[in-house]
């Protein structure tokens, strides 16, 4: 009887101690979440990062100027903050590109200088249109390569619509919306053979064209939305190298091809500032029981610089700033340490993170659990168990814990596949590190916003963004105090059925620390 009162004393006492725990968990996540919904600081990081801040492309003034600020905002918060050198880049900074045609009539053109290209100076480049005619083989190109000497080769395929498909299905007849696919499809492979019978592709040939005395290259990369075009990296040595939006593109494209050349004024003031440092940007809050243990928040924080960056990955940068913040204020003392990372050259090859997973192994050993987010502004709606084979009791167990209206919009996948993402998870998950991708609702990301000239503050969802802040900090709490370290065993990948191979974990990449300087 005595022993069985002390068990019973014993028991009330655990389940007392298992009740108050309960009670000082829901303390803070309840905090968290009315911080998150009545003092919010979205709105103020979103207008610092993408209004004030602008692109942050690699190597720029931007991207160092965003990592000097973030630190500032972290120390005013209390959070330990630093920028830490990863490797080297080329410098470059963006200056006024206008773009003129001034005959057969006059109008001001809407498009902007690629990246990392040379400048034209104040005085600009005058020059009339060509575009590179059907050959039948490399010789015939060879012949007619002459004729590009002082002029702007139109390099981009001349699009049959400028109608985005969606709109194209809404309103066109089955039979028109099928001839215009076919008609774009025998364009496009037309287009590429073209380049091949050249002995070329439309990147390799740009070198050619310049050699061979070409004034300048104008490209338009539409992204099949209206008023949208893709901004990649597509270096020349000494000429101008441009991007036109669709609208603009075709006409210039239509009236050189109709006889009526266009002659075009470019000035394209960018500058080129040598080789500069390159840093990622880190925050920490100090473990108070397991500091050697970590549970990370990440996300990219340069970006493409056609636009400012707001959904890749400004929405992460701020989600990942906020969650901070919350968890600063409300849990200042955690169980394990948390880190954040807000990565440098994820666009050029997830090289900031893949160097941080290099230079720090006693960090990526010794990981709980890191949380990544880089697909844009909506809530999120999956988590995968990323192949761990254990990851099912512990992401459930935290996401338990998360408010309902926030986890009915989450699909799980347990045990789920490493390459599910493509981001900067993917370095810590080649490390062996369980590292899991928050991936939100599309919100036309990769129509309207990836990479485009149209990825701006305006497009921000602030209500899912604040939903991703919410649910960040609430994971990134239980991952820390959870009384158990997180088991690493992985699932064997299955076999592809389009090669007949087994799959395999993605390998440890070296980082490119020394990028884009030639």
């Amino acid at each position: 009887m005595k022993k069985l009162t002390v068990l019973c004393s014993i028991l009330c006492l655990v389940s007392l101690v298992s009740f108050s725990q309960n009670q000082e968990q829901q303390k803070v996540i309840d905090n968290m979440i009315q911080g998150a919904v009545v003092n919010s600081q979205l709105e103020i990081l979103a207008h610092q990062l993408m209004d004030v801040i602008g692109p942050r492309l690699v190597g720029t003034p931007q991207m160092k100027e965003a990592g000097d600020w973030i630190v500032e905002t972290y120390q005013g918060w209390g959070i330990s903050a630093k920028t830490e050198q990863w490797g080297t880049w080329k410098a470059w900074e963006r200056g006024v590109t206008h773009i003129d045609m001034l005959s057969p009539r006059l109008e001001t053109l809407t498009g902007m200088q690629l990246a990392w290209n040379p400048s034209t100076g104040s005085k600009g480049v005058t020059a009339e249109t060509i575009v590179m005619p059907k050959v039948i083989d490399s010789l015939q190109f060879a012949n007619w390569l002459p004729n590009v000497k002082g002029k702007f080769v139109l390099l981009s395929m001349k699009q049959p619509t400028g109608r985005p498909d969606d709109n194209w299905k809404a309103f066109a007849t089955e039979a028109s919306y099928k001839k215009m696919k076919d008609e774009r499809n025998d364009q496009v492979s037309g287009w590429y053979a073209n380049f091949r019978r050249a002995g070329y592709n439309s990147r390799s040939i740009v070198s050619v064209f310049e050699n061979a005395g070409a004034a300048g290259i104008i490209d338009s990369y539409w992204s099949k939305g209206f008023g949208v075009n893709r901004i990649f990296n597509a270096k020349t040595k000494s000429i101008p190298h441009v991007d036109l939006e669709l609208e603009d593109y075709t006409m210039l494209y239509r009236l050189t091809e109709s006889g009526n050349i266009p002659k075009l004024k470019i000035v394209a003031e960018s500058k080129d500032l040598g080789i500069a440092p390159a840093f990622n940007t880190l925050g920490e809050i100090r473990g108070s029981e397991k500091p050697e243990e970590y549970v990370i928040l990440s996300a990219h924080l340069d970006t493409w610089d056609g636009a400012t960056g707001a959904t890749d990955n400004g929405t992460g940068t701020i989600v990942m700033m906020e969650a901070m913040r919350l968890l600063k204020k409300f849990y200042p003392n955690p169980k394990r340490t948390i880190l954040v990372g807000h990565w440098d050259s994820e666009e050029q090859g997830l090289n900031g993170s893949s160097a941080f997973v290099e230079d720090h192994p006693e960090i990526v050993n010794n990981i709980q659990a890191l949380f990544n987010q880089d697909d844009g502004t909506g809530r999120v709606v999956n988590i995968s168990g990323a192949g761990f084979l254990h990851s099912y009791k512990y992401l459930t167990r935290w996401l338990a814990a998360v408010p309902n209206d926030i986890t009915q919009h989450i699909k799980t996948e347990f045990p789920g596949s490493p390459k599910s993402s493509g981001s900067d998870n993917v370095s810590f998950l080649a490390a062996g590190a369980p590292a899991f991708d928050l991936s939100a609702l599309g919100w036309s990301y990769h129509d309207y916003t990836w990479h485009t000239n149209r990825d701006t503050y305006d497009k921000i969802v602030f209500d899912d963004v604040r939903s991703n802040a919410i649910l960040t900090a609430i994971l990134v709490y239980m991952a820390s105090e959870d009384p158990d370290k997180t088991p690493t065993e992985k699932i064997v990948l299955p076999i592809n059925p389009r090669t007949g191979k087994q799959e395999k974990w993605p390998k440890p990449r070296t980082p490119n620390r020394k990028g884009n300087q030639n």
